[in-house]
Formats: structure tokens, C-alpha cells, sequence
């Protein structure tokens, strides 16, 4: 049973990128852990998500941080790429620089999204106000007056302000006060005047500000001026992805003097070492906050003197297009930079400024601009109303508030009211917070925080279980939605992901639903964002699953993401036997790719350690009827499928197993009309219906009938018909074979294969087995350009991949390049290492016959023919003894 408890509210003060990414986690967090909540977002903007940062509308105004860092979740940092991908921009990559505008659409969808899967369990009220100022309530709660008039009681409040609007008391009071000064140039309408204008424009700031409203301002026979102490404009990212280089050990438990001379050493390696100091500096972003608590009040005021402007010009910098843009207005010098402060403004009637600056120089000008950024702490009503109450203190250097994790500190120094602060707010605190990484953390840091006293406690009840007595961390409906997905996996049956993705639309905090389906994504092509999937379940099993389960979350996680996922998977399955659907995953079959380095006797000793947890249950016997035909026992092996299809017809995994028996025992003709008519029958629902259907075209191809392979690929294994990785796996690999035995004559339709696959999948498969296939349809198609694209890609992946798939793919070249002996002698070199790719026999066959077309092409006819007779030893089949007739004398 579960503790009843009351709905609680928690009001969000700023509905912008901070405030936007608050209502999130709150969404997504609440939602997880089935916690009854109320978000009230306050914010006059008439669009949730853009506040000031991505607002605007000019296209020349991009993110200064590329949008590979720029996901809205720290645990899924491919989010926005996806987005852009999904939204108009399928060539765009992480290394790419969206525009602000474009990003401030992505958060409002992004929250969009959220508050529709959270419908039921949180409820989200948006308020076009302001709030002005916050008091405490007698029950501990605090209470909101807002610019309407009304009041709000929460139980708690984040004030998610984003940074304090800028003071501009380095402006005359003449300058103050003229129509020409533009004090907050980011309000609508604020530049109307200087951009419809020619006069020219100066710009009191040079940071990133000063950057966009200079591509904003710049215009033929206009100079636009640029002024700030130091004169220094922001630095260029770099133009391609930057190195990666460690933090120096010697940082900590220093005073500032060491620290600096530290940080200029490190930097200087880096130029030494990848020519660049980016990669030096960026390697102290980790460090920042510690770095910044580390130093003493005094050695803060002398680092913000120092080296404050020098930090943020190379910290904060320029996406490249906007440094190209930068670069062109100063060689033409409609850009001006200047060193130095505005000493006074004189005022004509209708007339332009005359803006002296302190190195004597007078400017005259059409318009003043107020770049110089965010003031020290903010200074909105309610922050006003707050800091004079003694309920909020500023933070260390008089920057921001003080905070404790987030919550703010009053004047005694303790946590008073339940309010709470995120961005810039913290900038004294922690100096770097004010971009998107940082802010996303902190986001979900907050709503974890929040959430901690509401979330119920749950009282201990026989919890469901999944079809084989394993205990579910979920309800009994999301339960039986995920037994229903196990048994379409373990038969081989189309709707698995449905019901996966059922059962965590009843309970979106079901860390294995998540995990199967990312899962089924990764390994299996089922349209799921897995990365989205795998993320949702780290975060399900880190707050409410078993150790089991977190066991799976984990063998899951390290097999998407290139880790030790196949002996994390072997160590789960010897603690957790029952665990079906990691048998499934581990032993090589037509669902999963399989442990990659399982051979026959390591395979058979896992089925033998699960065996007992499954007493003779048919799913067991057809993997094992697998196993025994994978090592060469065809008879053992088509006994036990048969055993396996008189309990459970609808069992893919004994057909399967009984579909290489056929096949590697020669019985073409059997094996072809037994396959055909089970998929004309029962197999009407498989998932894998396609590759049933190529093993019936491998039985057509070994009894040399050309015309019946072509009529099946077009019948049932045409791109349209079958897409993604099993296009690759079956579509491909048969049309290849067909033509390396010449039983395709004419065009071969290998680009529509590629054509109807991601292109993710093609340039950077996951897993060895998927990149075989990769460049199998890739040298069918010609494609060195791609081939040597996959080779690179493969250099750079999992072992398996760099050894195996890599030389493939330069002995592939070779042969599309009629260097048939260069091929010949890659491809036998690889035979005896092929294995490791995984699949089965069957499906690696394709590589032998590669090489026995590239040996008969090279003119090694009695190589070809060994082959050929070792061929027909295994099994008859008429194809073979046709090409050995073939063969000269």
C-alpha cells in the first residue's frame, strides 16, 4: 500500500531556459516516482522557454557552445542533435552551432513534451505575471504576490531569473537620459531605431552581447563602435572538434599565485602538444567550482581584476560563423574596437552623441548600446523585495545570492523559506553557472531535491513478476504489459515494442520497459530513440528498482554504450538465471547479436548454468537447438527444435534453429518448402519475417534457381518491404550473393538498400556485426567512398570492429577496385577471425563467398577450387557444383 499524502505545489519564478528546464525534471522526475504534483510557471514572456538568451529572431545570432553540449539532460547529451534531426536539420552533427532561436523552440517543446507525459500525475499551470515579492506562511509554505494583483501559496519556489539586467552606471547622466541610449537592447523593439538607421552605433561592452548586436547593427556606410576596458572581443571556437587533453594534478590546495602558474604551464602544453589552448582550458571546466571555492575572499576580487575579462573572452567564445562574420566587418572597418570608458555624452537636438572616451578620443554617433552584461546580483522587485527582508543575501563578491545546494541562504545564514535558485543567481558561489551544462544539472539536481519529502514511502507488497517468477518493480497493469513484450521476444513475434512501450506509459518510472526497449532499439533496429530509452531507465533504476533490475539497467547501458556489456551481461546471467530476456540478449540468434566472444562450449556451459532455472521450457530448448546446429550436431539440433515446436509452435527461435539444419545439411528443397510454408502460416506475425524469407532464398540460391531468388527479393525482400538494419542483414547480404554466384543478372538495386537504412547506421554502426553487413551492401553498391568512411569509423570502435571489420572493409576496396589478389589474400586472412563478429554461420558465409569470387577473378583457380571442394564436403547444393564445373582445367 502507499502512504497517502497531500498534492503539493511548487512554483517556478521564470519560465526561460532555467525555469524551462526546472519544469522538466520536476515533469519527467515527479512523473517517475508517481508523485502527485502541482508546477505553476510565472513569467510575463508570452513563449515558455526562450526568456532573453533565445528570443531572438536573427538568424545570425547562434550558441556559443556547439550543439552536441547543448541537450536539455545531463544523462542524454544527444537530445538536441536528435531534435535538430527530427526538425528540419538531418545533416546536423554535435561539432554544428544551432541558431538561439532555433534552441529557444527546442526547450519549449522540450517542456511541451514533458507536461504532456506527466498529463495525470502533474498538473502545470502557466501564469503571464510577474511576481514581485515572497513571504513566508505560518505552515512553512511561502506566499507569492504577483503583478496582477493576486497572491500564490507554494510549497516551495524556485526563482529561475536568469542573470541580473545590467546597471549601466558607468552611463552620464546626460547619456542616461537621452532617447539615443538603449539600455536594454534584448526588449522588443529596443534597436528599431538604430536598425533602421545609418548612423553609427556604439556598443559599451565587448563580449558576446556586443558580438550579436554588432552582426545585428552592421549595415553598408554604418561604423559600429565597440568599447570596453580591455578592448578584448571573445575568442573563436575552434574550427573542428577540439582534443582532448587531462586537468594538471597540481591545481588544488594552492594559493592563487601557484594556481596561476599552473594553469599558464597547462595551457602552454597544449599549444606545445595539439597546437591550440583550447583544449587546455577546457580541461579545467570539471574543476571551475572547486577551484573557485578553493581561493579566499581576497584572492577572488584579485583574480576578477586580473584576469576576470581575460578568463571570459576565452571561456565564453564565438561559434565560428559568427567569429567569420567578426572578422569581415573589422577588415572592412565597419567593426571598431576601442580600449578605454565612456567620460561623458553630449546631446544634440535630433542631432547625433558626441561620446568622449577617456582616451581623448570623441565619437559621434547615431546610438549608444548597453552590452556590458549582467550586474552583480539581481535586481528585479522581487529579488529587491527579498535581499531588503534579509530573506535572500547576496553571495560571495557581492555576485548573486547565497545558496546552500540552491537554497538560499537569509541573513542568519541558515536555509529559511523554501526557496530555491539556479544560473546565474549562483555566480558567486559556484563562477561558472550560467551556461546550459551547468544549468541542466542543476535542474535536475533541484527537482531530486524537491522531490525527496514528497515522494511516498511505499509499504512493502508481493510485488508482480514476469514470466518466469522474476519480481517487477512496477504495477500489475505495466506488469502485465511487459510480460506481454517478453513472450513476443523469446517467440520471435512482431509487437514486443508496443507492449514495452505500454508498460512504461503506465508507469514511466519502469526501469526495465525502458531498458528493453532500448534494447530492442539498439540491437534489434525497432524504431525507438534509444538513447532517450537508456537514459529514462538509469534514472528509473536509480530510484526505485531492485538489484537485479539495476543489475540489467547496467548490462544494457554497457552494451549501447561500447563498455564490458558482454561480460556485465555473462555476470548477470550466473547471478540472475531466470533474467530471459538477458539469455536472450547473450546467447547469438535471430533477436540479438549475442556475446560476441561466446564460442560453442562457453554458450553451452551458459544454457547449462540456466538450464534448471528453466526445467525443460520450450524457449530454452530453441536456443539450445541453435547452439547444437551452430556446432555442427544437426540431427541433436533438429530434434530439439522439433521438441521446442510441439509446446510452442509460434517459437521463431526453433525455426530458426531448424531453418540452419536445412541448410547446412544440404536439404535445400525440404528446407525450402518446410520455411515457406511456415511463413505463409504462423510466421505471418514474426518479427524477423524477412529473414526467414532470405533463408528460403539461400535454399533457391544453393539450388541455382535465379528466377526464384529475384521473385522473392522483390516479393518479400525489397527496401519497402524491409527497412533499416535488416534490410542490411538480409536485403543486402542475398543480393550480394547473388551476384558473386551469377544468379542476378542486370542492374543490382544495392543503393536502394543503403537508401531505405539511417544514415547513423551506415556511418557509424554499433556493433560489429551490423558494420559486416554495412560493407557487404556497401561493396555491392560500389561505394569506396563509404567503405573507407566505415573502415574509419571502425579503426576508432570496439576491438572486434578494428581488427575484423576494418580489413574487411580495405579488402572490400580492393576487390571494387579489381585488385582481386590484394582482396583474395584480406579476405582469407579474416576467415579464421570472423567469428568474433557474431551471427551465425550462415550469415558470415558471405565473406567466403566474397573470397571465392575474388580468387576465381585473380586467376587462383586451384585455390578457388579447394574452396569450392571443401564447400561441398560441408553440404551439397547445386550452385557450388556448378561453379567447380566451372572452373578451368
Amino acid at each position: 500500500m502507499t502512504e497517502v499524502r497531500k498534492r503539493q505545489t511548487v512554483a517556478i519564478v521564470g519560465a526561460g531556459a532555467a525555469g524551462a528546464l526546472t519544469a522538466v525534471q520536476l515533469c519527467e522526475t515527479a512523473t517517475r516516482r508517481r508523485t502527485p504534483l502541482d508546477v505553476v510557471l510565472i513569467d510575463a514572456a508570452p513563449e515558455a522557454g526562450r526568456g532573453t538568451a533565445y528570443a531572438t529572431h536573427d538568424p545570425r545570432h547562434r550558441l556559443n557552445v556547439p550543439a552536441g553540449n547543448m541537450s536539455a539532460y545531463p544523462d542524454d547529451s544527444g537530445h538536441f542533435i536528435r531534435w535538430l534531426c527530427r526538425h528540419g536539420e538531418p545533416e546536423v552533427t554535435g561539432a554544428d552551432y544551432a541558431t538561439r532561436y532555433r534552441y529557444g523552440a527546442y526547450l519549449a517543446d522540450t517542456l511541451g513534451q514533458a507536461i504532456v507525459r506527466a498529463h495525470g500525475t502533474v498538473a502545470v499551470r502557466r501564469l503571464r505575471t510577474r511576481a514581485e515579492s515572497c513571504t513566508g506562511t505560518p505552515d512553512g509554505r511561502v506566499e507569492l504576490r504577483l503583478a496582477d494583483g493576486g497572491p500564490l501559496t507554494a510549497d516551495a519556489a524556485v526563482l529561475a531569473t536568469g542573470p541580473a539586467a545590467p546597471t549601466a552606471a558607468w552611463a552620464p547622466p546626460a547619456l542616461h537620459a537621452s532617447p539615443r541610449f538603449v539600455g536594454a537592447p534584448w526588449v522588443p523593439g529596443a534597436l528599431d531605431g538604430a536598425r533602421d538607421g545609418t548612423d553609427d552605433v556604439l556598443l559599451v561592452g565587448t563580449g558576446l552581447t556586443a558580438v550579436d548586436l554588432a552582426l545585428t547593427l552592421d549595415r553598408p556606410g554604418r561604423t559600429v563602435h565597440a568599447l570596453s576596458r580591455n578592448g578584448l572581443l571573445p575568442q573563436p571556437h575552434a574550427l573542428g572538434p577540439a582534443a582532448v587533453m587531462p586537468a594538471p594534478q597540481d591545481l588544488y590546495d594552492t594559493s592563487l599565485g601557484l594556481l596561476r602558474r599552473a594553469v599558464y604551464r597547462h595551457l602552454s602544453r597544449s599549444v606545445r602538444t595539439h597546437g591550440d589552448w583550447r583544449p587546455g582550458l577546457d580541461s579545467l571546466r570539471p574543476h571551475t567550482t572547486r577551484l573557485w571555492r578553493s581561493l579566499t575572499p581576497e584572492e577572488r576580487e584579485e583574480f576578477l581584476a586580473r584576469e576576470g575579462a581575460l578568463w571570459n573572452t576565452h571561456r565564453h567564445r564565438m561559434a565560428p560563423a559568427t567569429a567569420e562574420h567578426v572578422l569581415r566587418a573589422r577588415t572592412a572597418r565597419r567593426l571598431q574596437v576601442h580600449t578605454g570608458t565612456v567620460v561623458r555624452a553630449t546631446a544634440s537636438d535630433g542631432g547625433p552623441l558626441a561620446v568622449e572616451l577617456s582616451d581623448g578620443r570623441t565619437l559621434h554617433v547615431g546610438w549608444v548600446v548597453d552590452c556590458t552584461g549582467p550586474g552583480r546580483r539581481p535586481d528585479d522587485p522581487l529579488w529587491r523585495a527579498l535581499f531588503a527582508s534579509g530573506t535572500a543575501v547576496p553571495g560571495p563578491q557581492g555576485m548573486g545570492a547565497a545558496t546552500r545546494d540552491g537554497r538560499l541562504l537569509d541573513a542568519r545564514g541558515e536555509a529559511g523559506l523554501p526557496l530555491f535558485t539556479l544560473g546565474a543567481p549562483r555566480r558567486g558561489e559556484l563562477w561558472e553557472t550560467t551556461a546550459i551544462p551547468e544549468i541542466r544539472v542543476q535542474a535536475a539536481e533541484l527537482a531530486q531535491q524537491l522531490l525527496a519529502p514528497l515522494t511516498p514511502r511505499r509499504r512493502t507488497t508481493r510485488r508482480p513478476v514476469d514470466g518466469h517468477g522474476l519480481a517487477l518493480t512496477t504495477h500489475a497493469e505495466a506488469a502485465a504489459a511487459y510480460r506481454g513484450g517478453l513472450d513476443r521476444v523469446l517467440k520471435v513475434r512482431s509487437g514486443a515494442q508496443d507492449a514495452f512501450a505500454r508498460a512504461v506509459a503506465l508507469d514511466p518510472g519502469f526501469a526495465l520497459g525502458h531498458a528493453a526497449l532500448a534494447l530492442l532499439g539498439h540491437e534489434g533496429g525497432a524504431a525507438v530513440d534509444v538513447p532517450r530509452a537508456l537514459a529514462e531507465a538509469q534514472r528509473s533504476a536509480r530510484e526505485r528498482s531492485d538489484e537485479r533490475e539495476r543489475s540489467f539497467v547496467d548490462v544494457v547501458t554497457r552494451r549501447i554504450t561500447g563498455g564490458d556489456g558482454d561480460e556485465a551481461l555473462v555476470r548477470h546471467l550466473r547471478t540472475y538465471p531466470a533474467d530471459a530476456l538477458a539469455l536472450a540478449a547473450a546467447v547469438p540468434t535471430i533477436a540479438f547479436s549475442g556475446v560476441s566472444d561466446l564460442h560453442d562450449d562457453d554458450a553451452l556451459g551458459l544454457l547449462a548454468l540456466t538450464s534448471p532455472a528453466y526445467d525443460g521450457h520450450w524457449f530454452h530448448t530453441s536456443l539450445l537447438a541453435f547452439l547444437r546446429q551452430e556446432q555442427g550436431r544437426l540431427y541433436e539440433a533438429g530434434e530439439l527444435a522439433h521438441r521446442a515446436l510441439a509446446v510452442e509452435p509460434a517459437s521463431g527461435h526453433a525455426v530458426h534453429a531448424l531453418a540452419h539444419v536445412h541448410y547446412e545439411s544440404g536439404a535445400h528443397e525440404a528446407g525450402r518448402d518446410w520455411l515457406d510454408r511456415w511463413v505463409s502460416g504462423r510466421g505471418r506475425g514474426a518479427v524477423h519475417r524477412a529473414h526467414f524469407s532470405w533463408h528460403i532464398a539461400l535454399h533457391e540460391l544453393a539450388l541455382d534457381d535465379p528466377a526464384a531468388v529475384r521473385k522473392r527479393w522483390f516479393a518479400q525482400l525489397a527496401p519497402g518491404r524491409v527497412t533499416g538494419v535488416r534490410a542490411l542483414v538480409d536485403s543486402g547480404s542475398l543480393l550480394w550473393r547473388a551476384r558473386l554466384s551469377d544468379s542476378w543478372r542486370g542492374e543490382l538495386p544495392a543503393a536502394d538498400v543503403l537508401d531505405s537504412v539511417e544514415r547513423e547506421v551506415l556511418e557509424r554502426p554499433a556493433t560489429a556485426f551490423t558494420a559486416l553487413h554495412v560493407a557487404v551492401a556497401l561493396t555491392a553498391a560500389g561505394d569506396l567512398p563509404g567503405l573507407r568512411r566505415l573502415r574509419d569509423h571502425a579503426l576508432g570502435a570496439d576491438l572486434v570492429q578494428r581488427e575484423v571489420v576494418g580489413p574487411l572493409c580495405e579488402a572490400f576496396a580492393a576487390l571494387v577496385e579489381e585488385r582481386f589478389g590484394e582482396a583474395a589474400r584480406g579476405l582469407d586472412a579474416l576467415l579464421p577471425v570472423l567469428r568474433g563478429v557474431g551471427g551465425s554461420a550462415a550469415q558470415r558465409e558471405v565473406v567466403e563467398e566474397t573470397l571465392l569470387y575474388a580468387l576465381v577473378a585473380a586467376g587462383r583457380c586451384d585455390a578457388a577450387r579447394s574452396l569450392l571442394d571443401a564447400r561441398l564436403d560441408r553440404k551439397p547444393a547445386p550452385r557450388d557444383r556448378r561453379l567447380l564445373a566451372a572452373l578451368p582445367g
